[in-house]
């Protein structure tokens, strides 16, 4: 039985999550670029790169750039973007890459984390991230903010896009949050099904998790404005990190 995230990130993806834009990733960059104090053409990693807005901006900055992803539909978006041939793109789990050490950076955005039942799973991920790093290598990990999440949940939503009607269902469930899609075709009626699922860390659980990868946080910010970490108000939690 395939997980839900092999299921998930397919060519009905790009439609339920087109909202998200390629200028909102470059301002994006630009915070992190500050964050990581990169050298000029620093290695970067993208990890769970997506359809590459990210992975695209890095290399647009200047910087040579790696977008690892397990899905092969946004690997296909990405790749068709404008200079995409300025990114190495590879298709892989997060949790065994197929690369060497020696990269300055690693970043994995947009809760790309926390998608496996077992804390050992996740585990796994961080210390593929310590790994790939050289010593002094710096990394981000953009995460949910469990509190936010369950103060803010929208337990459903519709909302068309072309000829796709698009309803969403969320709930908080034995430490998940879930997510429910249907997405149904005007043209013919006929609905599609999707789940998504991601473990609500909590900042000392996740704090827990990154120090037993053997890597060190330096700073955690609660949104991309700079703002520090509020455990109650702030969106997200985005880990900024060294390996020693």
């Amino acid at each position: 039985m395939s997980e839900w995230y092999e299921k998930s990130f397919g060519e009905d993806y790009l439609i339920v999550y087109k909202h998200r834009d390629f200028g909102g990733a470059r301002r994006e960059v630009e915070r992190m670029i500050g964050w990581l104090g990169l050298p000029a053409k620093a290695k970067v990693l993208d990890l769970c790169c997506g359809m590459g807005r990210h992975s695209l901006a890095l290399a647009e900055a200047g910087y040579e750039v790696t977008g690892i992803d397990l899905s092969e539909a946004l690997l296909r978006e990405a790749r068709v973007q404008e200079g995409a041939e300025r990114v190495a793109w590879i298709r892989s789990d997060m949790r065994e890459l197929p690369l060497e050490g020696g990269f300055d950076a690693v970043v994995n955005l947009f809760t790309s984390f926390g998608y496996f039942e077992e804390d050992e799973e996740q585990l796994k991920v961080l210390r593929e991230i310590r790994r790939v790093l050289k010593p002094g290598g710096k990394f981000i990990i953009d995460f949910l903010n469990p509190s936010y999440v369950i103060t803010h949940l929208v337990p459903h939503s519709t909302r068309e896009d072309g000829d796709n009607l698009i309803d969403e269902k969320r709930r908080i469930e034995n430490g998940y949050v879930k997510k429910d899609i249907i997405l149904t075709s005007k043209l013919d009626g006929t609905p599609r099904q999707y789940h998504e699922r991601v473990k609500l860390y909590s900042l000392e659980k996740f704090r827990d998790l990154i120090a037993d990868a053997g890597l060190l946080i330096e700073s955690v910010h609660g949104n991309y404005d700079e703002e520090k970490y509020e455990a109650e108000t702030s969106p997200r939690m985005i880990f900024v990190g060294i390996r020693p």
